[in-house]
């Protein structure tokens, strides 16, 4: 038996767990509808890059097993199993429960065409003719028209033509569902306070005619394609790497296709062609009841007029340890303090830069940027604090995935303005999240830190959880110092006041932390971990967390998405508790407890428990001394593991019955909600809502 689950089939788990969030009744539908939509966009970014990953290894005849003991092949196996039944469950709820359910609720999302009155198809007829058909671009395929590139992720229609003047011959033709039109389009309803859409593939399909006048189109259907979009950059033989980052991006629209989405009822002629030019293997073809791709579900949720449906929006709140009114560099002098997003606003974060750019006594600013929005107020903040004649440094991560041209476009705007852009290390992505302002004050320069466990985006801290602090204490800013110093040179420093960074550090410490622990159980002292992170896949982490469960150290692990780790092992991981929490928000902070016989540590930081956070990537864990500010966070790890609403309890492998469960849970693990019959319902994420609400 392997002591580890596979890391894909775990992350397929965690996916199901955000669709049990669709299926629960107790939630707002319009709530629910939203965690559908998110299963559909994560399995997608799943399929491109992990899958795409497995898919390279196959072809690379790469058998090396992972830690459950899998090769690449059998793990292919396995996930396509685990994927057609994630598909069909998501198809499933949305047949059966949200169609009925919003029909009730007087939104009805039209399925057949056929089932258009007569003045409602005379409407969508007319909107085809005014507003689609301009934009659509037919492409025959014949022998001199080869197949055309079908681009990543696009929906398209494939059609089988015959030729009015020779029916003997059958012609394949496709057109691509226009992005640039809205994919949800409402239509007149007759009956009064009933709101009726329709989707555009659907119009485009059986007004396809009109495309092909010579033609009779016998057969047509929507499909979609996804492509490998793990980008490879030899980052040595490049010579300017935003340029080779560049030419990698524009590659995902052309690389394998590794999973084709149909309608069930696509013709087979259709479909033989579609494997044929797309070459694909039958099990990576998804024979779908229902529209293809549900991401289309969030546009459903933001239509007006159903807020009676959803959740009551969260404002973040005006953190209670900050006074908004007064200097924020004078606050920080005083003392450290804490953030907790999105309950606690972001604003703090944007105005310490947004200061630190007009602040004539600020000398020069640097920070390391991963993710931004797309109209980001720290970047502006930054390539002001330039023009103004300050000292700018920014590593600008060109390899963060799926961002890379949002962060190319804000790189060149940061170096047009004057500011010194670093692209990272060779090798290594660089995930920390650190900002350091130099300041001239009258005893001298003081250096001011921002920390956090999140990305410098103003608009996901408003959906993330996340954790920040500020500090100027003199440790703290020499370190920030040398971690600048370190990324835009080749200075290593020799020792780290209070941080530690991976890849060259952070290993040892956590390993180190964990032993202590181990060894204080051993001589009978008090020993406990508590650790938050949204992913714990490295071995070497946990071996050490058996071996310290196995000297009887208690352990809780709050962990959002994959969890390699088996718990309830005897002899080995019977001490060990796993928990996720799947909310409103998406949980992302990293929070570890140490207790240290009675001398509790708490780190914060970047990275989870992941070979490429520990050894790939560039990753800050910076400590939290300040008593008041470790009660707080105490206070944040028990209030989750006192969740009862929206935790999902890892169960030991002895309760799962193996004959007959998927392959997910055989390898990957499986969970359950926990339960609070008889026990007041605790929703971490609405508590810490409500107190954000009562500390204003």
């Amino acid at each position: 038996m392997s002591k580890f689950y596979n890391r894909e089939l775990s992350w397929l788990g965690f996916n199901y767990r955000i669709l049990s969030e669709a299926k629960d009744k107790t939630l707002p539908l319009m709530e629910r509808l939203k965690f559908l939509s998110i299963t559909a966009s994560n399995l997608d970014e799943f399929i491109m890059i992990r899958i795409a990953s497995l898919k390279d290894m196959v072809h690379a005849k790469y058998t090396k097993k992972d830690i459950a003991g899998l090769t690449p092949k059998e793990q292919l196996e396995a996930i396509s199993l685990g994927t057609h039944e994630l598909v069909n469950a998501q198809y499933n709820t949305y047949n059966r429960s949200f169609l009925p359910s919003l029909k009730r609720q007087g939104l009805k999302i039209i399925t057949q065409y056929e089932n258009l009155t007569k003045d409602q198809a005379a409407y969508v007829d007319r909107y085809f003719l005014k507003e689609v058909y301009p934009v659509l671009t037919p492409m025959a395929v014949d022998s001199s028209r080869p197949f055309p590139l079908i681009r990543n992720k696009t929906l398209n229609i494939a059609a089988l033509l015959v030729d009015k003047k020779h029916k003997d011959a059958i012609d394949f033709a496709t057109v691509q569902v226009p992005s640039v039109l809205p994919r949800v389009v409402p239509v007149p309803s007759e009956m009064e306070g009933e709101t009726a859409v329709i989707l555009l593939e659907q119009i485009i399909e059986k007004n396809i005619q009109k495309l092909f006048l010579n033609y009779k189109v016998v057969a047509a259907s929507p499909y979609r394609v996804m492509r490998n979009a793990d980008l490879t950059i030899d980052e040595d033989e490049a010579a300017d790497l935003l340029i080779e980052i560049e030419k990698q991006i524009k590659k995902r629209q052309w690389g394998e296709v590794i999973h084709l989405e149909v309608e069930s009822g696509i013709d087979k002629r259709l479909l033989r062609i579609l494997k044929k030019e797309l070459r694909i293997a039958e099990e990576d073809i998804f024979k779908i009841n229902g529209p293809l791709d549900l991401t289309f579900l969030m546009k459903i949720y933001g239509m007006e007029g159903y807020e009676h449906l959803k959740d009551a929006p969260f404002h973040p709140q005006t953190p209670k340890n900050l006074d908004m009114n007064r200097d924020l560099f004078e606050q920080i002098r005083q003392g450290d303090i804490l953030l907790h997003h999105p309950y606690e606003t972001f604003d703090p974060v944007v105005n310490f830069v947004r200061l630190a750019s007009k602040d004539p006594d600020v000398l020069a600013i640097k920070q390391t940027l991963y993710r931004v929005s797309s109209n980001s107020p720290i970047i502006a903040s930054l390539a002001q604090a330039a023009e103004n004649g300050k000292q700018v440094t920014v590593l600008v991560e060109l390899k963060a995935r799926f961002d890379e041209e949002n962060n190319i476009v804000w790189a060149r705007k940061l170096e047009k303005a004057g500011c010194h852009v670093i692209y990272g290390l060779v090798g290594l992505k660089t995930h920390s999240k650190i900002t350091l302002v130099v300041r001239r004050e009258e005893d001298g320069i003081r250096r001011y830190v921002h920390l956090g466990t999140g990305n410098y985006n103003d608009s996901t801290a408003k959906l993330y959880t996340d954790m920040g602090m500020f500090t100027c204490k003199r440790p703290f800013g020499e370190d920030a110092t040398a971690v600048f110093n370190m990324l835009s040179g080749y200075s290593e420093p020799l020792v780290w006041n209070k941080l530690s960074l991976a890849p060259n550090w952070l290993r040892d410490k956590f390993v180190s932390l964990i032993n202590r622990e181990r060894d204080n159980a051993i001589d009978g002292k008090p020993a406990k971990i508590i650790a938050k992170m949204n992913s714990l896949c490295d071995a070497g982490i946990i071996k050490a967390l058996y071996e310290a469960s196995a000297a009887g150290v208690e352990i809780q692990l709050i962990v959002r998405g994959i969890c390699c780790l088996k718990q309830g092992i005897k002899g080995m991981s019977e001490t060990i508790h796993v928990r996720s929490i799947v909310g409103t928000f998406l949980e992302h902070a990293r929070i570890f407890y140490f207790e240290n016989d009675g001398n509790a540590e708490i780190y914060m930081g970047s990275a989870d428990w992941m070979p490429r956070n520990l050894d790939k990537r560039v990753e800050i864990l910076f400590p939290v001394e300040d008593e008041k500010l470790k009660t707080e966070i105490m206070h944040i790890l028990e209030v989750q593991l006192s969740d009862n609403l929206k935790a999902h309890i890892l169960l030991p492998d002895d309760v799962i019955d193996k004959d007959k469960d998927s392959p997910v849970k055989i390898y990957g693990g499986t969970y359950k909600k926990a339960d609070h019959r008889g026990k007041p319902g605790i929703s971490a994420q609405m508590t810490f809502c409500k107190e954000a609400r009562e500390n204003r």
